[in-house]
């Protein structure tokens, strides 16, 4: 089964009622907020009312909250070789 991955990059203040209305019925309260739905002909005609503010992508599995945050958490930009523990060991030993 496939699921549509729906994000809110846009707000929605200032827009008309039935376009917030919308985004209510799909779960998606704050911007970058993500939810995962069934593909569905309803859902479908859901995000063809809001396509201006979300972006969606079909996958093959939902994924859980952790996996979202971890998927959006950028790279550090370092990596560890050694500990200062692992250091201090090696100094002792010698």
């Amino acid at each position: 089964m496939s699921y549509f991955r729906v994000t809110l990059l846009r707000s929605a203040i200032g827009l008309p009622r039935r376009s917030t209305d919308v985004l209510k019925a799909l779960g998606l309260k704050k911007r970058m907020g993500t939810v995962f739905h069934a593909v569905t002909p309803s859902v479908a005609g859901q995000i063809m009312k809001v396509k201006e503010l979300v972006s969606v992508e079909e996958v093959d599995r939902r994924l859980t909250k952790q996996e979202v945050r971890l998927e959006r958490k950028p790279d550090p930009g370092y990596y560890i070789e050694k500990s200062a523990a692992q250091e201090r060991s090696e100094i002792n030993a010698q």
